[in-house]
C-alpha cells in the first residue's frame, strides 16, 4: 500500500458538488492499493498514518501523531499512486489492485479506521473526487507497507 500523508488545517472531499467528507486539523490521506496488498497491510498502514509524528510539540519539533493531537482523519482513495512512472510518457498500473480488490481493501480500511479511532472521514472509491486542503506546513509524507 501506498499513501502520501498531508498535515493539514483543513481538508474536504466532494462528488457532484456534494461535500462527503471534511476535517479540520489533522491528516489527510491519499490511499493507493496494490495488488499485493492484504488485511495485515491495511491494518499496519493505518497504524503508521494515526501514530506518524508530523505536528508539533510545545517546542515546535515534530513530535506528535495525529492520535496524540486528536486531529481529524481523512482517506481518499487514489489508485494512481500505484503507477510506475520509470519509463515512457504514460503510466503504468501493473502494480495496482484491480477495482473490485481496491473497493474491498479500502473499505475494509474505512471499516478498520471506524473500529480504532473516531475522527474518520473519507473519499469515495471509483468517483470523480474534487479534494482541497490547506496544507500546513507543507508537510508532506509517503509511506509506504508491504503486501502480505
Amino acid at each position: 500500500m501506498i499513501t502520501i500523508i498531508q498535515r493539514v488545517t483543513q481538508a474536504s472531499v466532494s462528488v457532484d458538488d456534494k461535500m462527503i467528507g471534511n476535517i479540520h486539523q489533522g491528516i489527510m490521506a491519499l490511499v493507493a492499493v496494490e495488488k499485493n496488498d492484504t488485511r495485515s497491510s491495511v491494518e499496519r498502514l493505518f497504524e503508521r498514518i494515526i501514530n506518524y509524528r508530523i505536528f508539533a510539540d510545545d517546542h515546535g519539533k515534530m513530535n506528535l501523531s495525529l492520535r496524540d493531537i486528536e486531529g481529524g482523519l481523512l482517506l481518499v482513495p487514489q489508485f494512481t499512486l500505484a503507477a510506475n512512472t520509470n519509463k515512457g510518457n504514460r503510466p503504468s498500473f501493473a502494480s495496482a489492485a484491480s477495482p473490485e480488490y481496491g473497493l474491498e481493501m479500502f473499505t475494509y480500511l474505512q471499516n478498520h479506521a471506524i473500529k480504532h479511532y473516531q475522527h474518520v472521514q473519507w473519499g469515495q472509491f471509483g468517483a470523480d473526487m474534487q479534494v482541497a486542503l490547506i496544507n500546513d506546513g507543507p508537510v508532506t509524507f509517503t509511506l509506504t507497507v508491504s503486501g502480505g
